[in-house]
């Protein structure tokens, strides 16, 4: 008889809390092997497909396409074969495993409308192939502790409440749209036990305690009670709606709920023409369009609002005469072999100039208010996708020669475009190189790449007069600049820096010294 197993969203490392279902590969009632793609999702980090790690029928899937789900939530049910059966490759047990599941319609539209595998078929038949996520594992995720429903027995381990236990006494508390007494926000602190409440990602725990606001007082909207960042929202802007009632400001008659049209990014909100949901007497433009901060943009919106309040950052800039750096670059692609980038001198430069002034290739530990000076370099660069801003990540950049840099920024900035770059690829960098050139913009001040101490900028090329050698004279000529964390370093050091980076671009010949 066929078993079915649930397939769980994994844990996609790098502390990814979600991801949303950008293709469905598999339908319901296809046969499918171990390690086959079923999903191809998306998450803050890159686009990946995830293999499952059972062989069988496809009996259920839970999500549609955009749908964002938190890791460990149910993604499929497969009906797989008794031990020693064929497997779905030898068609019979697939077969009987398609039967026994009823993929006629019937079984596997009910499991996806409950949203449950059948009781008992969940059992916890396998660790899983090893292969869903190349470094990160196939085992189960961490368990979930499961809201028990009235009639619903126990999970083993939880106690139960005796029968007829009192209830105390009611005091009015709405939380996302719905009123519970103290006995019931009691009963849901009994139901989380007592380690911690489960939430959608750090920052909501955080947002939680600068507020002053109580976890296990809120109910989550999300799957098994998970609480969402919009859950925590919605409370802290009840209670400044309750404060203002107590001190006897009126407040503006709520508006109706905005309607929503689809877009790129999601659900994209048209805001109401007489207040804003949480902000009572406040207007808008009517017609104004609210796009959710998630995904790639929603990631990007936290690292560089994170850096802008923990970094104290300053910037220093120089103009440096590009033109022996362009003919080096010439002289070297007409030699023969692979194309050597502008990016990849740069980033040789860069290398060599973190080989001198090791300060700005670290970090700050701000629980041990140290300075953590790094042994590697990491090189990030900025790449600009469909999908928006994304750092791609070379590893070990201080190893490798222009060449090598060349190829590997061709790799990964074709993997950005794609949207096929693996957690991995884009985490972990030390220090990064912002080609805002490309934009045609001669210079920047940009937002350090959170947790690093530096980005070094560089602005377009163009031809402007200079002096060279005494004489007026039109030349290839670049901005550089240097965005650094002063608490790493002064001003000597970074100016020490941007001005053997100049020197470089300058004279080429003096990156001799260090290959």
């Amino acid at each position: 008889m066929a078993q079915v197993l649930e397939f769980k969203l994994p844990d996609l490392g790098e502390g990814l809390t979600e991801a949303e279902i950008v293709r469905w590969m598999v339908e319901v009632g296809d046969v499918v092997a171990v390690d086959q793609p079923v999903v191809e999702v998306e998450t803050a980090k890159a686009m990946v497909e995830v293999p499952c790690p059972y062989g069988g029928v496809v009996t259920a899937r839970f999500g549609e396409e955009g749908t964002e789900l938190p890791v460990g939530a149910p993604l499929l049910t497969v009906a797989v074969g008794e031990p020693g059966s064929e497997g779905p490759a030898g068609g019979s047990a697939g077969t009987d495993a398609r039967a026994a599941a009823g993929v006629d319609g019937s079984a596997g539209a009910g499991a996806a409308v409950t949203g449950a595998a059948p009781e008992g078929a969940r059992a916890d038949a396998a660790e899983g192939s090893g292969n869903v996520l190349v470094g990160y594992g196939t085992s189960r995720a961490p368990a979930r502790r499961r809201r028990v429903r009235p009639g619903e027995p126990a999970p083993a381990g939880m106690p139960t409440p005796a029968p007829g236990s009192p209830v105390p006494a009611a005091s009015a508390a709405r939380v996302n749209g719905r009123s519970r007494d103290a006995g019931e926000r009691d009963s849901a602190a009994a139901e989380r036990g007592d380690g911690p409440v489960p939430v959608i990602s750090p920052l909501v725990r955080r947002l939680a305690r600068e507020n002053g606001l109580d976890l296990r007082e809120l109910t989550g909207s999300g799957p098994d009670g998970l609480i969402l960042r919009a859950d925590v929202e919605y409370a802290l802007r009840a209670a400044a709606a309750r404060n203002r009632t107590h001190a006897g400001t009126a407040l503006a008659p709520e508006t109706a709920a905005a309607p929503e049209v689809a877009g790129a990014a999601g659900p994209v909100r048209t805001a109401g023409t007489t207040g804003t949901p949480g902000a009572p007497g406040t207007t808008e433009t009517p017609g104004a369009v609210r796009v959710p901060l998630k995904g790639v943009r929603g990631a990007i919106a936290d690292k560089l609002s994170r850096s802008r309040r923990e970094i104290p950052d300053a910037t220093t800039w120089v103009d440096a005469d590009a033109t022996e750096l362009l003919r080096a670059r010439t002289a070297m692609n007409a030699a023969g072999g692979p194309k050597i980038s502008l990016l990849a001198l740069l980033a040789r430069i860069c290398t060599a100039a973190l080989a001198r002034f090791p300060e700005l290739n670290s970090t700050v530990d701000l629980e041990a208010r140290e300075v953590v000076r790094l042994d590697r370099v990491h090189l990030g660069f900025a790449a600009q996708t469909d999908r928006g801003l994304v750092v791609p990540v070379v590893r070990d950049a201080h190893t490798r020669d222009a060449e090598s840099l060349g190829a590997e920024f061709a790799r990964l900035t074709e993997a950005a475009r794609t949207g096929r770059l693996a957690p991995a690829e884009v985490t972990g960098s030390t220090f990064t190189l912002n080609n805002y050139g490309v934009f045609g913009v001669d210079g920047s001040t940009p937002i350090i790449n959170h947790p690093e101490a530096a980005m070094l900028g560089v602005g377009r090329i163009a031809a402007k007069p200079w002096v060279h050698e005494g004489e007026l004279a039109v030349r290839q000529v670049v901005q550089l600049s240097l965005t650094f964390d002063h608490r790493v370093c002064d001003g000597g050091t970074a100016g020490g820096f941007l001005r053997y980076v100049a020197d470089c671009v300058e004279q080429p010949a003096i990156l001799l010294r260090t290959l």
